[in-house]
């Protein structure tokens, strides 16, 4: 029997009338399966296909209306949210059909109700994606055609007019736009290519390419291109930026970025100028999860001033070593190892040609610190730690280093303790400690750094200290603590003095040998806690005050050491007839001085003061009133000499804050009060001030200062408090944390810190472009210092500093640092910010408008680290002339 459907031989049979299905549109505008034949280049491949290519895995195959199939095309028709798998490959569609004759496949969308294009075609293929307005793919050679595609590679989005797909790695596209833009279909820029080869993952090979702003074709071209698309950091060329200074013509910032392995990296780059001068950085970026992370930077600079055979010729090299190095806490919780380096020519950040971190030469001090420590677990715990320090001072140019410092330590150990039970009275709680220091310090000059001669003047010794402590209640409320501490000094060399009388000159010998001297001392101390409180009713705004007292009295015992002292003879300056004798220990001017010569036994007195309040809370649901200080921690101190005959007691110290913004603003105050009166020569003497027609204290110096910073999110109730961030790099610089010196911009031209300062566009809400909130955040310090030692009554420093940050608008961002010397009646230095989001580009302009470090700087590039070489960048440099 011979069976066929709908399909009938008119001899042999039925004749039925054929009905075209109401559901199948045939009035869809794009070209049908045979225009795209025609258009094929693949057809006229000179590689014959041999024998039958069949398909090799199932199609799975779906749709949302309906799945028509025709025997006689021997076509399969899918229509509306139409979707076929093949493999590891998916295409999505409004209107798919696939053709089995030639184990092909066409992909196009569908008109929406409004006629507009809808349900493009969908791509997918190894975590890959493509959304084109049409698709023509073959299974047998998987090959495919691709009118309209849109694609995203790396940091690139990608659009092609045609798009022949040879295999999954090689693709060719005619007339292509390619940019990192977000919008694709109206970039703000993009670079348009006739022919491109699109290697995923890995380039973009172009013939001719120009480059489009806001679709006005620009003179920047090339004849060929070539644009790397990997996701991982490789190596590569840094195009340099080309500018002018008062060192002639240069090219900066240029160089090679090496991409050593997934832990460590390594930055190359330099700078030429004309007149001869040149610069060099290296930078290493390193890090292995849970275990450490870290950088190191290396620059240098040659600089020449005039020309060969001038007489202002000068020629200088400057210098900078920054090494930062943390631990994870993870790593190994019993050792640990940081390191903190800044260190180089003192007038680095001065000099420097291209330091973009201007707010760094307003510090003076350089430091560094490299340690290791170890904890070795027992009973008792030893600690132990080897460090070497650096400290710099930039204006006098004076080093102190320490190279080694060791230092051990032994936990406390309460040899009368229980075995049980916790330990009580005097005898049980006595315990011991044992601490060892050793140091090699080194005192030079930033002229023989890193010379042999720096070496000759280093001083060695170590220090023994063991405490022996106690404490114990007396009268249940008394808390007293007594201590006892033995110190053994070890130096390397002391110095034996005499005087030579032909020279009139007193005479200094080194004496390089093992020498040590050993001192004791004993304190104690009682104190107690009294608290007071006043009640106002549960009704009052103010419920309560809380006074809360420490008063303590000390006593402290030195003993003098005469034994380590020794004497000379010279002629009495005075009287030449006369023969003096000078006192002088051999110790002096070794690495811990000498003992102390002289008895001592003083009274010291102390007593701190705390002011709280309970207050009714303004939130209403609220069941307990809140608490808020008054007064905190404020002290008073002094101490009373029993060993001296005059000026026995000291001024009286005073310390506190009074809070003003909880946990915001605390005004911090300092002073001191004298009891005593000056001479004519005003020197103190012994004798009341009140006595000599003054008042009862004598008001001698005072400071008073604070730090606030706050922000529109201070006043919003979901606002989030931020820290600044340690690491930042004026902080790696050797400046302050804060911007209130001006922020440095980083290669790039972006503010450092200020990465995210815009936020993401897409997470805005429409209604938030109209309904904005300006944010805005501000830092203040304030400082005023009074000084009347000697009846100078001044106010010998007094200034205000501030800085800030307004965002206009979602892409505006202005901000200024700046400060007022109110005692001199001038700005300090001053910067003033201004940076524009531009979608796919970013815009600064960094300006000191006044002072001998008036500059600016302007930038203007793309954001992405792919195209970060395609920048324009000008800036007028400050005048060095130091």
């Amino acid at each position: 029997m011979f069976l066929t459907a709908q399909e009938i031989n008119n001899d042999s049979g039925i004749e039925v009338q054929a009905e075209r299905d109401s559901l199948v549109y045939v009035g869809d505008s794009l070209p049908l399966a045979k225009t795209i034949k025609m258009q094929d280049s693949i057809l006229q491949d000179s590689i014959k296909p041999q024998g039958n290519q069949l398909i090799t895995d199932v199609v799975k195959y779906k749709a949302k209306d309906y799945m028509r199939l025709s025997a006689k095309e021997n076509k399969m028709y899918l229509y509306n949210e139409a979707e076929i798998t093949y493999q590891d490959m998916i295409i999505q569609a409004g209107h798919i059909i696939i053709d089995n004759n030639k184990n092909e496949v066409y992909a196009y969308g569908i008109p929406d109700s409004t006629g507009a294009y809808s349900q493009r075609p969908v791509f997918t293929q190894a975590q890959r994606t493509v959304e084109p307005d049409s698709i023509r793919f073959n299974f047998d050679t998987e090959r495919a055609l691709v009118y309209n595609s849109r694609t995203q590679e790396a940091q690139f989005n990608v659009k092609g007019e045609v798009t022949k797909r040879e295999n999954d790695s090689v693709y060719f596209m005619k007339n292509v736009k390619f940019t990192t833009s977000k919008d694709v279909e109206d970039p703000e820029y993009y670079f348009y290519a006739r022919r491109i080869k699109f290697v995923p993952d890995k380039k973009i090979v172009s013939g001719l390419v120009n480059m489009y702003i806001a679709d006005v074709p620009t003179p920047l071209g090339l004849p060929f291109g070539y644009f790397p698309l990997t996701e991982e950091e490789t190596s590569g060329f840094i195009i340099p930026s080309f500018g002018d200074s008062r060192y002639g013509y240069n090219l900066q910032n240029g160089g090679y970025y090496f991409a050593i392995s997934d832990y460590a990296d390594l930055l190359v780059l330099g700078d030429y100028y004309t007149n001869g001068s040149y610069a060099l950085r290296m930078e290493s970026n390193y890090a292995k999860r849970y275990k450490f992370r870290g950088n190191l930077s290396l620059r240098y600079e040659k600089l020449l001033t005039s020309e060969r055979g001038f007489p202002d010729y000068s020629e200088r090299s400057v210098y900078n070593i920054r090494w930062s190095h943390s631990q994870d806490s993870k790593a190994n919780p019993s050792s640990r190892f940081s390191a903190s380096v800044n260190l180089g020519s003192s007038t680095y950040y001065q000099e420097s040609v291209n330091q973009t971190n201007t707010a760094n030469f307003l510090n003076n001090t350089l430091s560094s610190s490299v340690s290791y420590s170890k904890t070795f677990e027992g009973d008792p715990q030893v600690n132990l730690s080897i460090a070497a320090r650096h400290s710099q001072n930039t204006r006098t140019q004076s080093i102190n280093m320490s190279l080694p410092t060791i230092q051990a330590s032994m936990s406390r150990i309460y040899p009368f303790a229980p075995k049980v039970g916790a330990k009580k009275g005097i005898i049980e709680n006595i315990n011991l400690q044992y601490n060892f220091r050793a140091e090699n310090r080194i005192n030079t000059t930033d002229s023989l750094f890193f010379k042999p001669g720096m070496f000759k003047t280093a001083d060695v010794g170590a220090q023994h200290t063991i405490p022996v402590s106690t404490n114990f209640k007396l009268f249940k409320y008394l808390s007293v603590s007594t201590s006892a501490n033995y110190n053994e000094t070890w130096v390397l060399k002391t110095f034996e003095k005499s005087f030579d009388e032909r020279t009139n000159e007193v005479v200094t010998d080194t004496i390089n040998e093992f020498d040590s001297y050993r001192t004791y001392g004993f304190s104690s101390s009682i104190g107690t806690t009294v608290y007071g409180m006043k009640s106002f009713g549960k009704d009052k705004k103010i419920q309560a005050i809380r006074h809360v007292m420490r008063p303590s009295i000390s006593y402290n015992l030195n003993p003098g050491f005469d034994q380590y002292f020794d004497s000379y003879e010279r002629p009495d300056p005075a009287n030449p007839d006369d023969i003096a004798l000078v006192d002088y220990s051999r110790f002096d001017g070794t690495l811990y001085g000498a003992p102390g010569r002289l008895f001592s036994s003083s009274i010291g007195l102390n007593i701190s003061n705390t002011l709280e309040a309970k207050v009714r809370s303004k939130d209403s649901t609220a069941t307990e009133p809140k608490k808020i200080k008054l007064l905190n921690n404020f002290s008073m101190s002094t101490s009373y000499s029993l060993s001296r005959d005059s000026l026995r007691l000291s001024p009286i110290a005073l310390r506190g804050s009074i809070p003003i913004i909880d946990n915001k603003l605390d005004i911090n105050l300092a002073g001191n009060l004298d009891i005593y009166a000056l001479d004519n020569n005003n020197r103190r003497i012994d004798k009341l001030n009140i006595n000599n027609g003054g008042s009862l204290f004598r008001f001698t110096n005072a400071n008073v200062s604070f730090g606030y910073s706050f922000s529109s999110k201070d006043f919003e109730k979901d606002g989030e408090e931020t820290e600044d961030n340690i690491e930042n790099e004026s902080y790696r610089n050797g400046g302050r944390r804060d911007d209130l010196f001006g922020k440095g911009t980083d290669l790039d031209g972006t503010f450092y810190e200020d990465e995210d300062k815009f936020g993401d566009d897409e997470k805005k809400e429409d209604n938030e472009w109209y309904n904005y909130k300006i944010p805005w955040d501000i830092r203040l310090s304030y400082t005023m210092t009074y000084n009347n030692t000697a009846r100078q009554n001044e106010i010998t420093s007094h200034s205000l500093m501030f800085s800030g940050d307004v965002e206009l608008s979602p892409k505006w961002v202005v901000g200024a640092s700046s400060g007022f010397d109110i005692k001199e009646k001038g700005f300090t230095y001053t910067q003033l910010r201004f940076q524009r989001d531009l979608d796919s580009w970013r815009m600064s302009f960094n300006w000191v408008p006044f002072s001998q470090r008036r500059s600016w700087y302007f930038f203007i590039g793309i954001k992405s680290s792919v195209l970060s070489d395609i920048k324009y960048d000008k800036r007028r440099e400050p005048d060095r002339n130091l």
